[in-house]
């Protein structure tokens, strides 16, 4: 068996299937998909935990490549301590930004999701005031040796917002020109490949 294990954290639609494309970039190492069930942060903290409790006993070296919201949770979830290394492609690291822009763009005021507790928008998204509560009071802590690869077109954290939490964690920051939140296109898939390749 191998010592090392490489586990792929999906985002938010995404799936635990998508670890099969690391295989061939990584082949000395067991690969995991992590289909984790939380759909939201305090819930992530106790699933997160103890997934990766179990597998350190296991392995003498973990390393992980996160999407989006997986990355949020993971960086939150405080089970980061046992990472060797942590690749995020389009995390979310600014949660409260996120569901502040959410608000402004349906019109809601922090008064109104406090009163209503939980407000659905047309676009099948939902606004909690427990959620934005918890993020508020739960800060990103985060030591682990980072690499962050961000698309140029990403519509949902600024690049402003990226470069500041790439220095605030001491994070080697990719810019993808053109490229997208969701990595799909062949384009952009190889030039994750190529990123990969760099720093793993």
């Amino acid at each position: 068996m191998a010592d090392k294990a490489l586990v792929y954290i999906h985002g938010k639609g995404g799936t635990a299937s998508a670890s099969e494309q690391f295989k061939s970039l990584f082949p000395e190492y067991d690969i995991y998909g992590f289909d984790y069930k939380s759909e939201n942060p305090w819930e992530a903290e106790c699933e997160f935990k103890e997934y990766f409790q179990k597998l350190s006993h296991k392995y003498t070296s973990i390393t992980v490549i996160a999407s989006s919201l997986g990355a949020y949770f993971f960086m939150v979830s405080g089970a980061g301590e046992k990472i060797r290394k942590a690749f995020f492609v389009s995390p979310i690291v600014n949660m409260e930004r996120l569901i502040q822009d959410m608000m402004k763009h349906a019109d809601v005021s922090d008064e109104d999701l406090k009163a209503k507790s939980i407000i659905h928008l047309s676009e099948g998204e939902v606004l909690s005031w427990d959620y934005l509560v918890w993020v508020r009071n739960h800060p990103i802590v985060w030591n682990t040796p980072t690499f962050i690869l961000y698309g140029e077109k990403d519509h949902f954290q600024s690049l402003e917002t990226m470069k500041t939490f790439a220095e605030a964690i001491g994070a080697d920051l990719t810019v993808m020109p053109n490229g997208e939140h969701w990595f799909h296109t062949e384009e952009q898939n190889e030039f994750r490949k190529t990123w990969l390749n760099k720093y793993k």
